[in-house]
């Protein structure tokens, strides 16, 4: 069985896309749509054609070339039913636990609610991937405009307990904002330090910083170690349950 492929596309001033290509049968599907532009080209210069949208969340700068690209491709669009609202029109309308299917790829749905209400992520076991948006990011997690730290706190731990192989496609290039504000938090890790390194040389070179290993994200990102004591006492919380040091964590990001 061939591996299935997934490519980075850039959009807007920091967005990403991705394609999910399952070469066995051909079908392709697109990970969020900011702009439908950069996406269309990518799938002319891979001679692939898209079958499938994957929707993580009601944010215009993940929508907006939804229906530009359903004209272009006829592609069946998938996203949360509880957002179904405030989205472009579905043809399958998702809950948690639920299968997807791009051509022989089979994934499951979770529901990670903080950023917005019914974001939903997408666990791709057969690609060793996760597509996260704005709820895990890269060394971050997103603002919180809808749900609460508790909430976002629960969404992540789900993300955590995935295999730590696990490649995670988030939505935006933040990690090096993230990367400084993540210094301040726990600067004497020594993997968040290299980690750092590389980032900072990455950007220079204008490399792209996403996606990221999960394992990585465990060793380094501050929303994924509220329960570790070392931090909790950097915030002079030593003792406090996870939450609120991760209320913390996200209160003062906010304020960086």
């Amino acid at each position: 069985m061939a591996d299935p492929q997934i490519i980075t596309i850039p959009c807007l001033e920091d967005n990403y896309a991705f394609l999910l290509h399952d070469p066995e049968t051909g079908a392709t599907a697109c990970v969020d749509v900011p702009e439908a532009a950069p996406i269309l080209a990518e799938l002319e210069a891979r001679g692939w054609s898209l079958s499938d949208i994957l929707i993580t969340h009601h944010h215009w700068d993940h929508i907006d070339g939804v229906p530009d690209l359903v004209k272009a491709t006829g592609a069946k669009v998938w996203g949360a039913k509880a957002d179904a609202h405030r989205l472009p029109p579905l043809d399958h309308g998702l809950v948690e636990g639920d299968e997807i299917a791009v051509g022989a790829l089979r994934g499951e749905v979770i529901d990670v609610s903080g950023h917005s209400i019914g974001h939903i992520a997408f666990h791709v076991p057969d690609a060793q991937a996760v597509f996260t948006a704005d709820s895990l990011m890269a060394l971050g997690c997103g603002r919180l405009f809808e749900g609460t730290p508790a909430q976002m706190y629960e969404s992540l731990q789900k993300l955590a307990a995935l295999p730590a192989e696990t490649i995670v496609y988030s939505g935006h290039e933040y990690t090096a904002t993230n990367a400084r504000f993540a210094l301040t938090i726990e600067p004497e890790n020594p993997d968040l330090i290299s980690r750092v390194e590389r980032i900072t040389a990455a950007r220079a070179a204008g490399e792209p910083t996403v996606p990221s290993a999960l394992s990585e994200e465990l060793a380094t990102n501050p929303f994924l170690r509220a329960d570790h004591p070392a931090i909790a006492a950097n915030l002079n919380l030593t003792g406090a349950d996870p939450v609120e040091v991760f209320t913390k964590i996200r209160a003062q990001k906010d304020a960086f």
